[in-house]
């Protein structure tokens, strides 16, 4: 494998693998397919401009004949490409089923038909539902509920049902809730730190009890680099840190990095069938020499310095549209104009 095509290279975790991956294999080309959707920017990638081992395409990966044309150049898919927040999967439900599940199987049939040597899916840990208790192990069953997760869920299995059908190799990595650089201000971590940074209260759904297992992107990233070379056909491997910090805890995180008052926290409307636990048991993906660099404590500190040194790329993002989502989905929390 030396030719990739990385699908959704121009979003959050998609652009940090692409930097990473360049960076630890010299010999590799890239090619980016990114439709530029709200949640994908090209200045994600804007440190890697001039970059000649980097080609990016902008288009769907629902376009058969584009994703046949690139596919044709590359020897590996790794696909990050999705529709990829819950709450906006409970508000428009058949745009995660088109890409994340057609879209899919687009991609499956490229690579099928040029003989690619890997397909690396990129899923979640939330196909796995809601845990009460213990960590969640790759050989669990699926039991995903809602539109989002149902729709990564849906594209595994086609994957898997492509490899066993036609043969083709496929490794699948389930990543837990991802925080760092470059990610859309939708999401808690981002969302929290700009908020805070302008007064603006930190929304949090019912209690603030839930629970998430927080991984920095880089070490994520630095997983499905390890689960691509290393992993084995036909298997999946958990991408996690294997914690557990709530809603309300990683509130107080932010604003004690930033020097920020509680006053800002607020809880809010409660999210439709919210999953209050996830956790991630990662021994599978030990077992091929990954490990953590980041602990969440060190890991938002960090996160909270690069949005505060970072202004110029964030708070474009944070209006119009951003603004009209946010009313819509955070009922009773402040918005800004």
């Amino acid at each position: 494998m030396r030719r990739f095509l990385v699908t959704g290279g121009a979003g959050f975790i998609g652009s940090n693998f692409v930097r990473l991956f360049l960076r630890e294999h010299p010999d590799y080309s890239v090619t980016v397919l990114d439709k530029l959707t709200y949640a994908g920017n090209l200045a994600n990638l804007k440190d890697l401009e001039g970059e000649a081992r980097l080609t990016f395409v902008k288009g769907d990966i629902c376009d058969a004949a584009l994703v046949d044309r690139l596919s044709a150049e590359a020897d590996c898919i790794v696909n990050f490409a999705a529709e990829s927040h819950v709450d906006r999967s409970l508000l428009e439900p058949g745009a995660f089923i088109q890409t994340d599940v057609y879209g899919t199987w687009v991609l499956l049939e490229a690579a099928r038909k040029h003989s690619h040597e890997r397909f690396l899916q990129v899923s979640t840990d939330e196909v796995y539902g809601d845990v009460a208790e213990g960590a969640s192990t790759e050989s669990d069953p699926l039991r995903p509920r809602s539109p989002y997760s149902a729709s990564k869920a849906g594209g595994e299995m086609q994957a898997w049902a492509y490899r066993d059908s036609f043969g083709l190799p496929v490794v699948i990595t389930r990543g837990s809730n991802n925080y760092g650089p470059y990610q859309y201000p939708e999401k808690i971590i981002p969302l929290f730190i700009t908020n805070a940074i302008d007064d603006i209260k930190l929304p949090i759904y019912g209690s603030g009890d839930a629970v998430r297992d927080y991984i920095h992107v880089e070490d994520h990233c630095r997983g499905i680099d390890v689960a691509l070379h290393k992993g084995t056909d036909g298997e999946t491997y958990n991408v996690g840190a294997g914690g557990q910090t709530s809603g309300v805890e990683v509130a107080d995180l932010v604003l004690e990095a930033l020097g920020k008052p509680d006053s800002l926290k607020e809880l809010v409307q409660d999210r439709a069938g919210h999953d209050y636990r996830y956790c991630l048991d990662n021994a599978k993906l030990r077992g091929l020499g990954w490990d953590l660099r980041f602990s969440v404590e060190a890991g938002i500190r960090e996160t909270v310095r690069w949005y505060q040194d970072n202004e110029w790329w964030w708070r474009p993002l944070k209006s119009g549209e951003f603004w009209e989502f946010y009313k819509k989905n955070y009922k009773t929390a402040e918005a800004g104009a």
